[in-house]
């Protein structure tokens, strides 16, 4: 009779919910900054088009900060029915950090996200202002919380185990300010900021494209290309420092990540491959020589570990967190060039009629999406087989007495439940967007 294994249903299920997850709060982060910065210029300069924008964006961050809530309070759920044992061992290093993100974030978000829906007739300008200005403050202040409890997952510290194998808090800034979290919450909400700016560009392209809502696409997209062109690059120099200070804490990640067994001075760069785990080697191999081992040691000759140094039962899936690792990067490749060739296209004058560059954008509304999915399975699927890395095993995390025939049906329903309910989440915000802005007097096309 087939068997049902409690453990990878447990790890599909955390998997499916986390990625429905993630991509609301990294939308809402960037679009509470965008909605702030729309009223502020509203406020210096009276241009009605920034108004316009505000109340056009506020709808749909109000549907994803919703779908983000929701989607949140599974996570909670699924720690106390499929990971007992892992909240059982962490809860008193963790569960004061997310209590934290509660009481820092959530409910300051949610308090001043009323004023912002319903406030803007009802409260002076000022105060409306300075609400929007402490949701967009309170959503980086949660995902300051959020990142420091799963970066103390990749590199803990500041703990000890008790005899009952309960892990006790020993230094709280240690725990908080562990050794991966300021490069990996600079990495997150940078991120977060770019994807929101390539949905939004997007959406002003395309409304460009459609000659429709001219004056306030050129606003969305010209904000856009500033951040493209000045982020995105400073996204690729965050993301070299995270790789390094992954290659100290997690070497055996970054090795699944290059696809690279062997230990090897001046590492070669595989640009394309298949990792074969069962024989423990590249197929199909595509590779540049020493550029691996001259990014990770900035030396031509200095060693990289491969893979082969840690036992089998010790090393993450390689295949996915290959793939993974360069969808990221690619996808945040393109996002430098656009933002390059978009800067450039602007200083010849022609950023706002140039329909091929349009066309492009609306392409990469779903870039910055697909570039944290990636980044995240890289940084989850890397960190096993453990939970809490290099100290608790994700066998040992589940909940001891769970079925699998138990998960299987609960993650049928959340397959369902998602797709109806963030389906329609998701619908909704696309025939916002479809609709459109309702024109101006004195719009004018181009």
């Amino acid at each position: 009779m087939f068997e049902l294994d409690p453990l990878l249903l447990a790890r599909i299920q955390f998997a499916f919910t986390i990625s429905f997850h993630i991509i609301f709060p990294a939308f809402t982060i960037g679009l509470a900054s965008f909605l702030a910065v729309l009223e502020w210029r509203y406020l210096v300069t009276k241009n009605e088009y920034f108004k316009d924008l505000y109340q056009f964006w506020i709808k749909i961050f109000a549907v994803a900060f919703g779908m983000g809530v929701v989607s949140g309070v599974v996570m909670a759920y699924q720690f106390g029915t499929n990971w007992s044992s892992f909240s059982d061992k962490i809860s008193n290093v963790l569960g004061p950090l997310l209590g934290f993100e509660v009481l820092t974030a959530f409910f300051l978000e949610s308090s001043f996200l009323g004023i912002m829906l319903f406030g803007w007739n009802r409260v002076s300008r000022r105060m409306h202002f300075t609400s929007s200005c402490i949701v967009a403050v309170g959503t980086v202040i949660s995902a300051f919380w959020i990142l420091s409890v799963n970066s103390w997952m990749q590199t803990p510290q500041g703990f000890i185990v008790g005899d009952d194998g309960r892990f006790y808090p020993t230094n709280w800034i240690e725990i908080i300010f562990n050794p991966s979290f300021l490069y990996r919450f600079a990495h997150m909400i940078t991120a977060a900021y770019l994807t929101t700016s390539f949905v939004v560009g997007g959406v002003g392209a395309y409304y460009l494209w459609g000659k429709r809502h001219i004056e306030q696409a050129r606003i969305m997209l010209g904000m856009a290309t500033i951040m493209a062109a000045l982020v995105a690059p400073l996204q690729v120099v965050i993301g070299d420092l995270h790789g390094l200070n992954t290659l100290e804490h997690q070497p055996v990640k970054v090795a699944a990540m290059e696809g690279l067994w062997e230990t090897t001075k001046g590492a070669p760069l595989s640009l394309f491959a298949i990792p074969d785990e069962k024989n423990e080697l590249n197929t199909y191999e595509i590779s540049i020589p020493y550029v691996t081992g001259l990014i990770l040691t900035h030396s031509f000759d200095k060693e990289v570990k491969g893979l082969k140094e840690w036992k089998k039962e010790d090393r993450p899936p390689v295949f996915m967190v290959f793939w993974c690792f360069r969808i990221m990067v690619g996808m945040g490749l393109l996002m430098v060039l656009i933002g390059i060739t978009s800067a450039i296209s602007y200083f010849r004058g022609n950023l706002f009629r140039n329909s091929y560059l349009h066309v492009w954008w609306t392409a990469m509304i779903p870039s910055g999406f697909i570039a944290i999915l990636a980044g995240w399975f890289v940084t989850e699927i890397g960190r096993q087989p453990y939970t809490v890395y290099g100290v608790l095993r994700t066998g040992a995390s589940v909940s001891p007495k769970i079925l699998g025939v138990q998960v299987a049906w609960s993650l049928l329903a959340f397959v369902i439940m998602y797709t109806i309910i963030f389906g329609a989440g998701i619908y909704y915000i696309v025939n916002l967007i479809l609709k459109g802005i309702p024109e101006r007097e004195g719009s004018h096309h181009v």
